[in-house]
This record gives structure tokens, sequence and C-alpha cells, in this order.
């Protein structure tokens, strides 16, 4: 049996190495904790898993389609949602294109905790595999994580990053969530579910049905769901339908390699992002994409601090770094003071423009910024030439009030909103629902 699923892998990853190459465009996604929680998960592996390192796959994509361990269903939805996606092939290759770079690391940590390896498409739903998505309730990153829960889970959320957007520390969250609800309901569409609606919204109508003797699966409930997750588990099944056997509906695929895309490197000191993508010899958005959780133009915090690049790129950032010989940051932090300070003189004062002041700091146009709030300036003196502070880094907020119009309420943003976020990257979402628990 392991040799007939082994060949019929094998076959499909060279199938999928013959089509188009990989490509690393970040284009917009479209429109659409408790430390306990990392335990493992109980489930068992699938007995058809194969190891990636015992049956040598070369291709992402078959690595998932061997770990397949949720049951299937097969409705009217599902089948809708199938013809959707494999009706726009164009998107679904650009969609993984965007998960080129992350898809073996999920795979991976899926493994190691003994999950289904199709939950590894689930951000193909949520966010399109865009890490810079953010919902109409607010919900950001690839596993699209609420303010509230991205607390539970210890994903940090400041004036200079949202560990939200961040790769390693968002699936390690969404993991562990999900493991969460599997341990909560034993059944993975009524965890997934949870994850789109709340585990409590999913546990009322458990014991509904419960109290009326009826059955408590997914497609028995699903009467008793608002639309959006009544489609959202039909949804990832027509993607692992698609995955599955991409030729069926036509669809190519871009090949990714069964081996690591990214490694981690110590950030030594607070550095610019555009210094740290030069000394990877990298665009801005190539680094962007591995580093998302990174709000402002300098990269700040302490040895916890990690700077994702392909491993080529770590080399060349190492010994770029050794050679380096200047400042890494050119920027520091300013608490105002005055109850009335224009953006022009502060410009005026740190040797720059009003327009690198609003941009490094998302000042909204025709506004300023009130007394209390801290800002990113410019270094101008040897006096500035340590990192920002720990303590300013996680206390740091801001609060703006239209200019000339001192009887205009100020609105205050504490870097948990979507003041900081292009509007660009958000998702339309039913949100009549009130989901998004997470």
């Amino acid at each position: 049996m392991h040799d007939m699923i082994r060949k019929t892998v094998a076959t499909a990853a060279l199938a999928l190495l013959a089509t188009s190459p990989l490509t690393h465009a970040m284009d917009n996604a479209p429109s659409a904790s408790p430390s306990a929680l990392n335990a493992r998960s109980t489930a068992p592996l699938a007995p058809s898993l194969l190891k990636a390192d015992e049956y040598k796959e070369t291709d992402v994509w078959g690595r998932i389609r061997s770990g397949y361990a949720i049951p299937d269903i097969d409705n009217s939805l599902v089948q809708r949602h199938t013809q959707a996606y494999s009706a726009r092939p164009d998107s679904l290759k650009r969609i993984s294109g965007r998960a080129s770079p992350y898809l073996y690391h999920i795979v991976q940590e899926l493994e190691k905790r003994g999950m289904p390896t199709e939950l590894a498409l689930l951000p193909v739903i949520e966010s399109a595999f865009n890490p810079q998505a953010l919902s109409t309730a607010d919900a950001a990153g690839l596993w699209q994580f609420v303010p509230g829960t991205g607390k539970d889970y210890d994903l940090k959320q400041n004036m200079f990053k949202d560990e939200r957007r961040g790769v390693l520390a968002s699936t390690d969250a969404a993991l562990s969530y999900l493991q969460r609800l599997y341990t909560m309901f034993g059944d993975w569409q009524l965890a997934l579910a949870a994850y789109n609606w709340g585990e409590g919204n999913i546990q009322r109508i458990v014991k509904k049905n419960q109290a009326l003797g009826k059955p408590t699966d997914f497609e028995s409930l699903a009467e008793l769901m608002p639309a959006e997750t009544r489609n959202y588990v039909p949804k990832l099944q027509a993607v692992k339908n698609i995955i599955a056997n991409p030729a069926q509906y036509n669809v190519a695929l871009p090949a990714i390699d069964n081996q690591p895309y990214f490694t981690a490197i110590d950030k030594t000191s607070d550095i610019d992002v555009a210094v740290a993508a030069q000394l990877a010899e990298m665009s801005l958005d190539e680094f962007k994409a591995l580093n998302p959780q990174f709000k402002k133009p300098v990269i700040t915090g302490g040895e916890k601090t990690k700077i994702l690049l392909p491993k080529a790129n770590a080399e060349k950032f190492q010994l770029n770094l050794a050679q380096w010989g200047r400042e890494l940051s050119s920027w520091t932090t300013h608490k105002i003071t005055s109850a009335r300070t224009s953006i022009a003189a502060l410009a005026s004062k740190f040797g720059t423009t009003p327009e690198v002041i609003r941009q490094a700091n998302n000042i909204p146009a025709k506004s300023t910024v009130t007394a209390g709030s801290t800002i990113l300036v410019p270094k101008v003196s040897a006096s500035n030439a340590g990192d920002i502070a720990e303590n300013i880094i996680d206390n740091a907020v801001v609060a703006f009030e239209a200019e000339r119009s001192p009887r205009v309420k100020a609105s205050t943003s504490r870097y948990k909103a979507k003041a900081a976020t292009s509007s660009k990257n958000r998702i339309a979402r039913n949100t009549s629902s009130k989901r998004k628990q997470r």
C-alpha cells in the first residue's frame, strides 16, 4: 500500500516540477495565550502520513497531499466552491506563489504536532496567503487573528510590530489554537468552524442539537451557522480537492521545493528595514514578505527578535554586516511634551521633512500629534546612538488631532487597529454574524 502511495506522490511531484516557475510576487489579497495551549494534540497522525525524509518528497504539495487526515465532505457548497476556485486558475496560481515562502514551514510545524496537513491550506481561505491582509473585523496576517485573540496567544502588538503578521509567531499561535479547538470538540470540521465563528457559538449549537436528540456533526449543525461559517469548511474542502488533483481542474501550481525557504537570524541591535534588506541583498518587497510584522522603518527589540531570510541571503547578510562599519539604525523616538506641536516644527527640529515624519508615524493628513505621544524621528546627534529602550517599545502610544481645529476631539490609536495599515490590504468579509472570536 505504501509503495502505491509513494509512486502516486512521486508522479504528482514530478508533474508539478514541470509547471510554471516559482513567483514571489506579493500582490494584494482579493477582497474577501496561554502558553499551556502549546501542548501537543492527542490526535494521532493519519496512518497514511508520509514523512518527507522517509520518502524523499521533492515537492511540498505532494507532502501536503500525503498528510490529508480530515474526513471529506461532498455537498452542493463544496461543488460550488470547487467550481469557483477552479474557474480562476490564475488567481490560485498567484496565491500559490505567495504561499511559496511559507508552506514548508507550516507543513513542518503541522507534522511536528501530528496535525492534518491540509490545515496548511487554511490561509488560502483566510488571507489568500497575504501576510499584510487586514479584514473589516481587524483580523490580521496569514491566519487572521483579531487583536484580542492575538493577545491571548502572546502575539505582541505595539507601535513597532504586530506579531499577528509574523510568519513564525502567528503560525505557532494558529496551530495551538486549532489544537485547542480539536481537543474541545474532538472533530476537525467543528474545530475549523469554531476557528471561524468562535468556540462559544459552536458549543451553543452543539448543546442545542444534543437537547433535541439531533446529530452534532458539522453538516447537521451547518444550518444553524451564519453563512460565512457554513461556507468555511466547504471552501477548505474545495481547495483540498484541487490541490489533490490540480490537473483535473486545469490548475498549474508553482513547484515548491521540499526544503526550508528561510532561516531565522538573531538581531544584534536596532537596524533600519532598508539597511537589513541591503545587507541581505534583497529588495524591500522580498524582505517585507518574510518579515511583515515590522511596522516601522526600524526593527527594534531584544535578542528574541528574529529576522527571516533565505539561507543564501542570510549568509550574505552576515558577511556584509561584518564589513558595514556604520550605524545600523537612523531612527530614535521623541516624546511630545507641548500641547500643540506642528509636524513642520518637528521636521525642522530633526532635520527632515514633514512627509518623512508623517510617513514614519502614519500621521493622517491635516492632523498633528498630541502631548504625551511618542513618535519616531531621525537621529540627529551622538546622544541618540543607542537602541530604543524596551519599555518605550512596549508602552509607546500616539494620539492625533486635526490641525487648526482645537475643538475637534483627539482620536487615539494604540497601534492595535487599522491606522497603520493600508486599506488596500483589507479583505471584504461578511461581518454581520459578528464572528471573529479569533
